[in-house]
């Protein structure tokens, strides 16, 4: 099995890159969607949640409300890390049971959003970092419905470029277009993947 961890700051393109390698065989095991899954209703994820930050973050149909979320641990450190620590280790157990039940020689690729912010790098036979300039990022997160400063405050939350970089085997830069990307994951695929593979 090839396990690889995928990681770029918010608006970077990852999750492009991830449906590009998923139309290349890969595994995807999607670290926000596992985090939106253990915090569904009724999993002892939310109640943690709830319990830690009151039931202020609670939609009127008892599932979480991601902005209200949002709004208290964008604007506060220790509120941010606190949600990690109750969050984190719900979707590592997760991400190791789908992984538990892949093929043997699969090539399994985890996106990872904070991959380098909890020190997850050393856990991968390859990690692949997508990057993209910070104000085509902040352009897409607004394309996405966040405000500027929004959008601004979550890039600033998250590792640096530099600190992501020192942690990549592959660095691929979503700056350009589609088309660009998608001949920087062939290459990666036919250089990197299938030679590890076989």
């Amino acid at each position: 099995m090839l396990r690889i961890g995928l990681t770029g700051g918010i608006g970077s393109g990852k999750s492009t890159v991830s449906k590009l390698l998923a139309e290349r065989g890969a595994i995807i095991v999607d670290a926000d969607r596992i985090a939106r899954e253990v915090l569904e209703p009724g999993t002892p994820g939310l109640a943690g949640v709830v319990d830690a930050f009151g039931s202020g973050v609670l939609a009127g149909d008892g599932s979480l409300d991601r902005a209200a979320l949002a709004a208290i641990v964008f604007a506060d450190e220790g509120a941010r890390r606190r949600l990690d620590a109750l969050v984190h280790p719900l979707v590592r157990q997760r991400s190791g049971e789908l992984i538990a039940v892949a093929p043997a020689d699969a090539v399994v690729v985890n996106d990872v959003p904070l991959l380098v912010e909890t020190g997850q790098a050393g856990s991968y036979d390859l990690v692949v970092v997508v990057e993209a300039d910070p104000e085509v990022r902040v352009a897409r997160l607004v394309e996405r419905g966040l405000t500027e400063a929004d959008a601004r405050a979550r890039i600033a939350a998250q590792a640096t470029d530099e600190q992501r970089r020192a942690a990549a085997d592959v660095l691929l830069d979503n700056s350009g277009t589609l088309e660009e990307l998608a001949e920087q994951v062939d290459r990666f695929w036919v250089e990197r993947v299938v030679p590890a593979t076989r």
